[in-house]
């Protein structure tokens, strides 16, 4: 395994396999942000999500010798161990409803100019909208969706995560795009396509 300048992901990977404690912090720090934004949009409860986080590093710092660069991205690989532990946890409990502004990583703003009690209901009508409308959608639906634009991977790396083919992928996020749509009233729509656009 080679280093390479832009990633310190290899560096910090060899680092742990020759035992360095600190590389282990190192590579949690540099990861943990994103595993845990992925658990939280999929598990849909804070403490579910810090469970499955820690739960899946555990398994992968255990496993790491496994790890092959020539088959998947550390991202990836990484990735597909917190789906799998988020499967767990919502095969368990039933979802709860999300603030959409969290689960994709970024505040929602008004429209620019328009700080009216009025924007700011219909603003929250659309959001409350969009969640009921998240809750809606199946386990494998949500989790596309969540991995294709609240992780920003590309339809390869949603396929690889969830072990289907590439085809697969890119129709469950299509359906889960449309099963959104059409559960939504106008304003929630614009509003998605402003959120599915980033």
């Amino acid at each position: 395994m080679t280093t390479d300048s832009q990633d310190p992901i290899p560096g910090l990977i060899i680092r742990c396999l020759q035992g360095n404690q600190a590389g282990y912090a190192d590579l949690y720090d540099h990861c943990a942000a994103g595993v845990y934004r992925l658990c939280y949009s999929l598990v849909l409860n804070a403490q579910d999500a810090e469970d499955v986080l820690q739960d899946s590093f555990v398994y992968a710092f255990k496993n790491l010798h496994r790890f092959d660069p020539s088959r998947a991205s550390f991202k990836t690989w990484l990735y597909t161990i917190a789906v799998s532990r988020c499967r767990n946890t919502y095969r368990r409990k039933r979802p709860l409803l999300i603030d959409i502004s969290q689960m994709f990583g970024f505040d929602v703003a008004a429209p620019e100019g328009d700080s009216s009690p009025e924007a700011a209901n219909a603003q929250r009508a659309a959001r409350d909208a969009i969640k009921n409308a998240l809750a809606e959608l199946s386990p494998a639906l949500r989790e596309a969706v969540v991995l294709r634009y609240g992780q920003c991977l590309t339809f390869r790396e949603v396929a690889e995560i969830m072990d289907c083919p590439l085809k697969t992928a890119e129709s469950r996020v299509r359906l889960a795009h449309d099963r959104l749509r059409s559960l939504l009233n106008e304003h929630g729509r614009g509003l998605l396509d402003e959120l599915l656009s980033y």
